[in-house]
């Protein structure tokens, strides 16, 4: 089947500090659940994609991680996701919210001004705020970053997203599709089932037990009408691994049954799971695990 003369397609990229919604603002974009989303910073670990396909078009969005100051192999690798999504950007939004001061990480704010694509700036939350505020608040970021367009909306809330897609369908250049037409996400049903069972560790677990943990996919595979999946939770200590686990293993069935859950809606199939845990103290750290578990290419 040939392309319309007139096809458009290109990369947006989503950017911006922890916390802003930019997960949200990509899973409304592309009209499913691809990106986790908790209320704790550093939920997006990964780069990921999520493709919209039209008649004439294909936008392949990224969300990323939370712009943040590394202090760890791992947070050094999802900073270089943000980088790599500014560099191959054909257009970028940048989201921020009405909470978050203007000129936090105030050098990503700087690179953006040196880019060549465009940018649509993303004042998200304002279902949180009132209109002189949010007003004062665009007048800002019209200082800061005078070339890029402003949009106030509730991504939460769905509002005004619809002229963001607009804007978005003018911007995009004239190219062939980078993907199948058929595509939703460069990402494969392992990561998604590692993420799956992450989510719930942020939404289960507090203060520093989410960071230390990472899953891993041991086993995937089809048994007749369901998956059967292998999980191995990694965590950095001892004590981590007995609060990960529970009294008598309650916490960590919990977890596995709210992840099993998700995962049958998500892959549309039953799914039969198995959760065990591992004390690995230097994962965040490690060149050759990071790269195991996809951080490092």
């Amino acid at each position: 089947m040939s392309l319309p003369k007139n096809f458009r397609s290109g990369f947006v990229n989503i950017i911006g500090n922890p916390n802003v919604g930019k997960s949200t603002l990509m899973n409304n974009f592309i009209g499913e659940r691809l990106s986790i989303v908790t209320s704790k910073s550093q939920t997006t670990r990964h780069r990921i994609m999520g493709i919209v396909n039209g008649e004439d078009y294909q936008i392949v969005y990224s969300d990323t991680p939370g712009i943040l100051k590394p202090v760890y192999l791992l947070q050094e690798s999802m900073m270089t996701c943000v980088d790599e999504a500014i560099g191959d950007a054909d257009i970028i939004l940048y989201v921020t919210d009405v909470v978050e001061t203007a000129d936090k990480n105030i050098e990503y704010i700087k690179r953006l001004e040196k880019v060549s694509c465009p940018i649509l700036l993303i004042i998200n939350k304002i279902d949180l705020s009132n209109q002189e505020d949010v007003l004062k608040l665009q007048n800002k970021w019209k200082e800061l970053l005078p070339a890029a367009e402003i949009f106030s909306v509730s991504a939460l809330e769905k509002f005004n997203l619809g002229s963001i897609f607009d804007r978005i369908l003018e911007l995009l250049p004239k190219n062939e599709p980078w993907y199948d037409r058929d595509a939703l996400t460069d990402r494969s049903m392992r990561f998604f089932a590692s993420e799956i069972i992450r989510e719930k560790i942020l939404q289960n677990y507090s203060k520093e037990i989410p960071y230390c943990t990472e899953v891993e996919i041991e086993e995937f595979k089809e048994v007749n009408d369901r998956y059967d999946i292998r999980a191995i939770i990694n965590v950095m200590r001892d004590s981590q691994k007995g609060i990960i686990i529970g009294a008598k293993g309650s916490a960590l069935k919990r977890v596995g049954t709210q992840a099993r859950l998700e995962m049958e809606d998500f892959f549309e199939k039953k799914i039969f799971l198995k959760t065990f845990v591992k004390v690995n103290s230097s994962w965040r750290e490690d060149k050759r695990k990071l790269k195991g578990y996809g951080y490092i290419h």
